[in-house]
Formats: structure tokens, C-alpha cells, sequence
């Protein structure tokens, strides 16, 4: 049996809850929520399904080391001491990143260079050679964090992280990120039991996230590679599994709808929507917030209009007022869920929020916003609908970000078989030579094509490259949708983090 070992799954502030949720039901063990980041323990295959499967992980850490450390030499010696021929050689290239908060160290790169000559020097003595500083792509990415005297270093065994999912081709302006949308999903409740709807959905991100959640697709399908796959100890095999094991997959009866008043907002999503393989689910269509209607079916609004910073519009206000009037006489009986960032936003909806959960997004501090539209008074809705559960009992109700050191513990999920269970017939071992053979499955996701129309195996995601690192970034053009231009002088509901930490947070 494989040796359980400390593991750290990073994430956005806000998210922390709605990924140890994740962790658990992945059968992770002594799950603590911290602040941007949950830890757990688990063996190599529980570090594998972590970065295949978790949606609200940035990153997965592997802590090799503690230690304490007061002056930049005691970090030099801390790493110097550790057995680095376990790890690389002195053929590899390496990474360092550092994430510092600290009295005793106000300059990260400059903890990133001490670990640097350490491993550096650590070769050089025992081989006469140095393995090569190489910041993309890596063979092995160290990561370091100090809390003043506090210091942990890591192994980063996503490489890229994990938000970059593979599908994107290409983005609009201030797309948003993967992992929050996920997140934001997660935390509606919503699995796929009805019809979902972004009206102004943008790239298609949240349209695509709730296909994957849907259908249960694993968000690391679409990658072509995780940092520890280059690992000195990666088993192949053992991965291999994990990857070609789709049996907790599920089907989907439903539509989720995707609407935007942008033609090349509509033709981006499009392509992204075809290069996830979900175009059996997500229906796109050309179309204003203002001429929405009621839905013919039970649905779930999930939105992230524009606020005013990196997409704008010339009436913000008027905006918000429309999404108000439509929600109230077009999408009564159902439920809405709005992202946005400020206060006079919010006002302009005119509607009562029955929950409000603080995001962030990006360097902003946000809220996720739930509305329950009903027809007449709000009261009598209420005596209407006695028996029925209006907002989430506490310990099921999205809950505030939790303070450093603050910690909660899940209990281990068990597995009806006592264990990780015996292999499902039918499943390749090799997935380089595609996944199952069954024709009746060519739009699901084994079988899904990539924007070209060809099959998606996991040899072309060696190839596939992230067409958005390549291709000029369009603006949104000044149309009906009014992104690009000046919002009105802004009141903000929260602060404002400053840039480096927002970076952070990946």
C-alpha cells in the first residue's frame, strides 16, 4: 500500500470550503481549511486525482520540508540539507517561486535566489555539475512560503496551473477564470438537475464548467501534461488508470443556455464549446439580457455581468436595472445567482438577496448574490411556501473565508467497497491509443473532436498548444453590449487588494 503524505490544494479566497467539500468527496484524508488554500493528506493516486479532478484548485503542493528560519542563510542551509538527487539531477532544470510574508524577508525573489544557490551548489559539490534555472516548463517547480519564521517548501506537481484547462481557444476581454466559475457553480447546489443559463456569458466559461459538472467530466481531461508527470518516481501505469476511468461519469437530461449580445463574444464560445466536446449540451445564441424570457422549463440564472473595471459600459446603472426588471418578469418561479463588485450595482437590481458570499475575482473583492423570484409580495410568497427552505442551514450555507489557522476537519469519505474497488472491464491501460471503442459515445467526452474536427486523443494534447498565449487579444467592440467604455465614478463595496497580492493567489 502506498504511503499517505502531506498535501496542499491552493485556491481563490471564498473558495476554501466549496474545495474541501471536493476533497472529501474525492476520499482524502485530514482535510484543514487555511486561508487561499485547504490541506490533506493522501497517497501518489490521491495526488494524481487531485490535479485530474479538483475544479477549485489552482495548484497542488507537496510539502518536502518545515523548518524555521530568521535570516535568508538559515533558508540556504534548511534546503541545502535536503537529498536532492531524490528529486532531480544534475541534468534537469528546475523552478523556484516564493510567497513570502514576513518581517524577517520583504523581498521574495530574493528567497527564491537563496533556494536557487542552494540546490545549485548542493550539485555542484556532489558532482561537479549544476542542473539549469529554467522558469517555463520546468522539469521540477520548488515552491517556498514563509509566515514570518515559518517556512515550508514544496514540490508544485501541477506544473501549470490548474484553471488552464486546455479547452479555451480563444478568450474576450477579462475572460473569467475557470476555477471561480466552477466554484461559483459548485456553490449554487446546482449538479444538473434543471436548465442553467448565463445570459451574458462571455467566452462561454461558465456555460462549459457546468457541462463538465453536468456530466461529472474531469476538468484535467483537457490537459496535456501535469508537472509531476516529469517526477523522478512518476508511475505511468498508475496514472494511466486515473485517466482512462470515466465510471463516475453520469448523463445529463437537460440544457444549459449560453446568451451574449456580442457576435464575437458568441463566435469565441462557440469554438470553445467545440473544442470541450460539450456542444450536445451547451446551446449559444446571439441575444441582448433586454429581450430574455421566461423559460419554458424549471432554470438557474448564473451570471458575471460587467462592474465597471476591466469591462465597462456607458450606462453600468442602466445596465443593472435592466437585469432587475427581466429577472422580476421573465424568470419568476426560479433562481439567479450575480457576481459583481459594487454596492450602487447591486441597488439598481431592486431585488432582496436571500444569500450573499464574498469572492474574489482577481485583485477584486466581489459577492455572489442569490435572488428567488416569485410572483407578488414577498411575504405572502413566504406564508405561500412555509414548508419550504428559503435560504441553506448553516452548516450547508456557503461560509465566510476563514481566518489564518483557522481550521475544520472532514471526516474520510468510505467507499462502498472497502477500498479504491477493482478496475471496471472495458477500460484501456494505455490511453495513447484512445480511450474506449464505442461508437455510440463520439459527442461524450472519450470520444469528444477538438476544433479541427479530429479526435481528441491524449497523444494530440502533447501537441495542443493554448492558442490564447499566441493570438492577438481582440477588445470587445463598442456595440449594443457596451463593455469597453467609462463606468459613471465608482463607490466601492470592499477593498481593493493590491496587485501583488492578487497574484498570489496562483
Amino acid at each position: 500500500m502506498n504511503q499517505e503524505f502531506e498535501l496542499i490544494a491552493k485556491t481563490f479566497q471564498g473558495l476554501e470550503e466549496v474545495l474541501a467539500q471536493e476533497l472529501t468527496e474525492l476520499g482524502a484524508s485530514n482535510i484543514e481549511i487555511g486561508r487561499r488554500m485547504v490541506s490533506f493528506t493522501g497517497d501518489k493516486a490521491m495526488m494524481y486525482k487531485a490535479n485530474f479532478c479538483l475544479r477549485t484548485a489552482i495548484r497542488i503542493l507537496k510539502p518536502i520540508k518545515h523548518f524555521t528560519a530568521k535570516t535568508a542563510d538559515e533558508v540556504y542551509e534548511a534546503v541545502k540539507s535536503i537529498a536532492w538527487e531524490n528529486y532531480l539531477d544534475n541534468m534537469s532544470s528546475f523552478s523556484v517561486d516564493a510567497v513570502v510574508f514576513s518581517n524577517e524577508f520583504r523581498h521574495s525573489k530574493f528567497v527564491a535566489y537563496k533556494v536557487k544557490d542552494a540546490v545549485v551548489d548542493y550539485f555542484r559539490e556532489k558532482t561537479g555539475n549544476r542542473p539549469s534555472v529554467r522558469i517555463s516548463n520546468p522539469d521540477l517547480a520548488i515552491h517556498i512560503h514563509i509566515a514570518e519564521e515559518e517556512c515550508t517548501l514544496a514540490l508544485d506537481s501541477s506544473g501549470e496551473s490548474l484553471h488552464r484547462r486546455g479547452y479555451r481557444q480563444e478568450q474576450v476581454e477579462a475572460p473569467l477564470n475557470e476555477v471561480l466559475a466552477a466554484g461559483m457553480i459548485l456553490m449554487t447546489g446546482w449538479r444538473g438537475e434543471c436548465d442553467l443559463i448565463d445570459p451574458m456569458c462571455g467566452s462561454g466559461t461558465i456555460p462549459i464548467e457546468a457541462a463538465l459538472i453536468a456530466r461529472n467530466i474531469a476538468p484535467g481531461v483537457f490537459r496535456k501534461e501535469f508537472g509531476f508527470e516529469k517526477w523522478k518516481d512518476f508511475d505511468q501505469d498508475l496514472f494511466d488508470a486515473i485517466y482512462n476511468d470515466d465510471s463516475q461519469e453520469r448523463e445529463f437530461t437537460h440544457k444549459i443556455y449560453g446568451y451574449d449580445n456580442n457576435p464575437k463574444a458568441n463566435e469565441i464560445a462557440q469554438h470553445n464549446v467545440k473544442a470541450a466536446g460539450v456542444s450536445k449540451d451547451v446551446i449559444l445564441k446571439i441575444q441582448p439580457f433586454q429581450q430574455f424570457e421566461q423559460p419554458a422549463q424549471k432554470s438557474i440564472i448564473i451570471t458575471n455581468p460587467p462592474y465597471g473595471e476591466r469591462i465597462s459600459s456607458e450606462d453600468l446603472l442602466g445596465l443593472y436595472q435592466m437585469i432587475g426588471e427581466r429577472l422580476k418578469h421573465a424568470f419568476t418561479g426560479n433562481d439567479a445567482w450575480i457576481l459583481s463588485y459594487r454596492d450602487e450595482c447591486f441597488d439598481q437590481i431592486g431585488l432582496k438577496a436571500s444569500i450573499k458570499v464574498p469572492l474574489f475575482n482577481g485583485a477584486l473583492e466581489c459577492q455572489f448574490r442569490k435572488y428567488q423570484l416569485f410572483d407578488g409580495k414577498y411575504k405572502e410568497f413566504r406564508s405561500d411556501n412555509s414548508d419550504k427552505e428559503f435560504k441553506p442551514k448553516r452548516e450547508e450555507r456557503p461560509a465566510r473565508p476563514r481566518r489564518q489557522g483557522e481550521k475544520v476537519e472532514y471526516g474520510r469519505k468510505e467507499r462502498k467497497d472497502g477500498g479504491r474497488g477493482e478496475r471496471k472491464e472495458g477500460f484501456r491501460s494505455d490511453r495513447k491509443e484512445g480511450f474506449r471503442k464505442d461508437a455510440d459515445r463520439k459527442e461524450t467526452f472519450r470520444g469528444r473532436k477538438a476544433g479541427d474536427g479530429k479526435e481528441f486523443t491524449r497523444e494530440r494534447r502533447k501537441e495542443f498548444k493554448y492558442k490564447e498565449d499566441s493570438k492577438p487579444r481582440t477588445p470587445r467592440p463598442s456595440t449594443d453590449d457596451g463593455r469597453p467604455k467609462a463606468a459613471p465614478a465608482p463607490r466601492y463595496m470592499h477593498r481593493r487588494r493590491s496587485e501583488e497580492e492578487g497574484n498570489s493567489q496562483d
